[in-house]
């Protein structure tokens, strides 16, 4: 077992959630490796936290329906590529693929619960919480790119000089965000469309509206190592060809 895997188990002891044969695992493993015991002691003293840091309430509905939203959408993978064995005998029986895959759920779950607890004692309160939990996909994918090791950005003016878009990616993540400053105001009947430049010719990654709200832009579709990223006006409703219709106002090379 590796300190990965038993940081899994750790946190079901931590929440007496264990099964039988995981609790036995469990306590095999941190006989062999005393060098863990800070690992349990630290979900020891979470589980506590979790249990006697703030009054018991019944948490508002929203952040209930959102928390598990939340987790449901994340997505649970290792942080490091796992290669594997050469030549496996057999295929990985179910049961054992379940364990895997309840023990991730587990360890994201009790994560995640702690940290909205330390948010509650640090005196957040629960609308801060929800709103926190209920953020765009733009807002978490900005940060999810901006924490990832890969991650770049970049700042160019529009054609016109007047305003500027930043491009935020990241090539392990797949992903590219814009956020704008000072894009004109367009009528009701012009929008601005997303384009990600590849070899083989523009493709769309979804309409923005600025004017709306202050969020960012998440391009929508996988970005891929050399696309440029551009942005057009267009019809409402974007491009009717989907090709671009008029000449980009910003493009942004990431390569």
């Amino acid at each position: 077992m590796n300190r990965n895997e038993f940081a899994e188990l750790s946190a079901g002891h931590a929440v007496h959630a264990l099964s039988a044969d995981d609790e036995r695992a469990y306590e095999a493993a941190l006989a062999a490796n005393p060098e863990w015991q800070h690992i349990a002691a630290a979900d020891a003293d979470a589980a506590a936290l979790l249990g006697s840091a703030v009054p018991v309430v019944e948490p508002p509905t929203a952040i209930r329906e959102a928390l598990f939203a939340r987790i449901a959408e994340t997505p649970q993978v290792p942080k490091t590529p796992v290669s594997p064995p050469a030549q496996p005998s057999t295929a990985p029986r179910t049961e054992a693929i379940q364990t895997v895959a309840r023990q991730k759920w587990m360890r994201g779950m009790f994560a995640l619960a702690a940290s909205l607890v330390l948010l509650v004692a640090l005196g957040f309160g629960a609308v801060t919480i929800n709103e926190y939990l209920t953020r765009p996909a733009s807002v978490v994918a900005l940060q999810q790119i901006e924490d990832a090791p890969d991650s770049e950005a970049t700042t160019a003016e529009l054609v016109s000089g007047e305003g500027a878009v930043t491009a935020y990616w990241s090539e392990s993540l797949g992903q590219a965000v814009l956020v704008s400053d000072d894009l004109p105001e367009l009528g009701d009947d012009q929008t601005y469309e997303l384009w990600f430049v590849r070899g083989e010719g523009p493709v769309s990654a979804g309409l923005y509206s600025p004017a709306d709200s202050d969020e960012p832009a998440l391009l929508e579709g996988q970005f891929e190592p050399g696309d440029a990223l551009a942005v057009t006006i267009e019809p409402a409703g974007g491009s009717p060809t989907g090709q671009p219709s008029t000449d980009p106002i910003v493009v942004i090379p990431t390569a």
